[in-house]
C-alpha cells in the first residue's frame, strides 16, 4: 500500500468515526427494535440448521468482531441506524440478547425470513415475521420487570418512544413467488394478487406490534431484487430482471397505501416507508457481481468459505450474489435514519447530505 493510499484510508476511517459519533452522548431514543430478513440479521441465524446462515469468513471481514452472521463484509443497515441513533454498543440480536441488553432493542432479523410463514423453506429453518413478532412478546416480559415495575402497562408506555424498524418481503419473492419448483403461489396468484395478499398479511402483522406498544415504525420497502447478481444469473440475463421489478413495485405501492391506512387508523402511531432504491457514488463502478466468489455447494448466492475476497471493496455495490456491502449499507443506513428523523429529538442531523460516512468498519 503506498503512502497515498494509507492516507485515504485513515481520512475514511476518521471521518466515519468523527461522523457516526452520537451528537451529545445519549441515544436519541430509549430503544431500537430490528425485524426483517437477512439485509438485517446479525446473527440470529447462527445456530439454526439453515442454508441461510453466514458466520464464517469471509463474511466480517471489514468488521471489528469478524464474522457475526451479518450478510456482508461488515456493517449493515440496521447497525449504521444504531450508531447514529447514538447507541453505545449495536443492538445485540435476540439468540444472546440477555439481561438490561434488551432494554435499549433487540435485533430479531432472520436470513431466508419472509411474511409468509413457507417463505424459503427449502433452505431450512428461519424465524419468520410472525415468529420474530411472538419473539418480541417474550421480550417485552422481560423488562416489565426491569423497566416497568412489574406493569406491562408501564412497559409499553416506554415502548411508544422507541423506533422499530421493519424489512421483509424480498423472500417473499426471491425464495417463494419465483421459485416455482418449491412453490405454488405463482400459479395460485397473478403478481397482482400476491402483491394484495402479501401486504394484507403484512399490515396484520404491524398492527400486532401497534399492540404490544409500538408506535414509530420505519418499514423498508422491498429492494429489487431483479437487479442482483443472484437473480440475473437464475435467468440467465446479463441486466436487470424487469419481471422480478415489475412483480416488487407492485409490492411496494400496495405498501405505501397501506401504510397511508393505517397513519388514518391509529392516529397515535405514524408508519414511514423507507425508500429502498440507492443511488451510487460514481467511483462505484462495479454493480453487476459480487465481491466475493459465490459457492456453488450450499446457501444461496453466499460467498464460498473461506476464500478471500476482492480487495477494492470500496468499488463494488454487492458483497455476495444478493447482499450489498458495507459501503452501500452505511449509504442507506444514513439516509434512512434522516428518514427516520421526525421520530427523535435533534438539534440538528450532523451529516451532510454530500458526504458518505465510508465504507470502514469503526466501531
Amino acid at each position: 500500500m503506498t503512502l497515498a493510499s494509507s492516507q485515504t484510508l485513515v481520512l475514511l476511517m476518521l471521518t466515519t468515526t468523527l461522523l457516526l459519533l452520537p451528537a451529545n452522548g445519549n441515544p436519541q431514543v430509549p430503544c431500537y427494535f430490528i425485524f426483517g430478513d437477512s439485509l438485517m440479521d446479525n446473527g440470529n441465524n447462527n445456530h439454526l440448521l439453515t442454508q441461510a446462515k453466514v458466520n464464517f469468513p469471509p463474511y466480517g471481514i471489514d468488521f471489528p468482531d469478524g464474522p457475526t452472521g451479518r450478510f456482508s463484509n461488515g456493517r449493515n443497515t440496521a447497525d449504521v441506524i444504531a450508531q447514529l441513533l447514538g447507541f453505545d454498543d449495536f443492538i445485540p440480536p435476540f439468540a444472546t440478547a440477555k439481561d438490561m441488553e434488551i432494554v435499549t432493542g433487540v435485533n430479531y432479523a432472520s436470513g431466508a425470513a419472509g411474511i409468509r410463514a413457507e417463505t424459503a423453506q427449502h433452505l431450512g429453518a428461519r424465524i419468520s415475521l410472525d415468529n420474530q413478532i411472538k419473539n418480541h412478546w417474550i421480550t417485552i416480559l422481560r423488562p416489565t420487570y426491569l423497566i416497568g415495575k412489574g406493569s406491562l402497562f408501564e412497559t409499553k408506555k416506554y415502548l411508544n418512544k422507541c423506533i422499530y424498524t421493519v424489512g421483509m418481503g424480498n423472500n417473499d419473492y426471491l425464495n417463494n413467488y419465483f421459485l416455482p419448483t418449491y412453490y405454488n403461489t405463482s400459479s395460485v396468484y397473478t403478481p397482482e394478487q400476491y402483491a394484495e395478499a402479501l401486504v394484507k398479511q403484512y399490515s396484520q402483522q404491524l398492527q400486532v406490534l401497534y399492540k404490544s406498544g409500538a408506535r414509530m415504525f420505519g418499514i423498508f420497502a422491498a429492494g429489487y431484487s431483479g437487479c442482483t447478481p443472484g437473480i440475473m444469473t437464475e435467468f440467465g440475463m446479463n441486466s436487470c430482471v424487469d419481471s422480478v421489478n415489475s412483480a416488487i413495485t407492485l409490492f411496494n405501492s400496495r405498501l405505501s397505501a397501506t401504510l397511508d391506512d393505517l397513519n388514518n387508523k391509529l392516529l397515535d402511531a405514524k408508519f414511514i416507508l423507507l425508500d429502498t432504491s440507492l443511488d451510487y457514488p460514481n467511483d462505484m463502478n462495479v454493480t453487476d457481481r459480487p465481491c466475493c466468489r459465490a459457492s456453488s455447494t450450499s446457501g444461496k448466492g453466499q460467498c464460498a468459505p473461506n476464500e478471500v475476497p476482492c480487495s477494492n471493496r470500496e468499488n463494488y455495490y454487492f458483497w455476495d450474489a444478493f447482499h450489498p456491502t458495507e459501503r452501500i449499507n452505511v449509504i442507506a443506513g444514513k439516509r434512512a435514519y434522516e428518514t427516520l428523523s421526525s421520530f427523535y429529538s435533534s438539534k440538528a442531523i450532523a451529516l451532510s447530505n454530500d458526504k458518505e460516512t465510508g465504507y470502514i468498519s469503526d466501531a
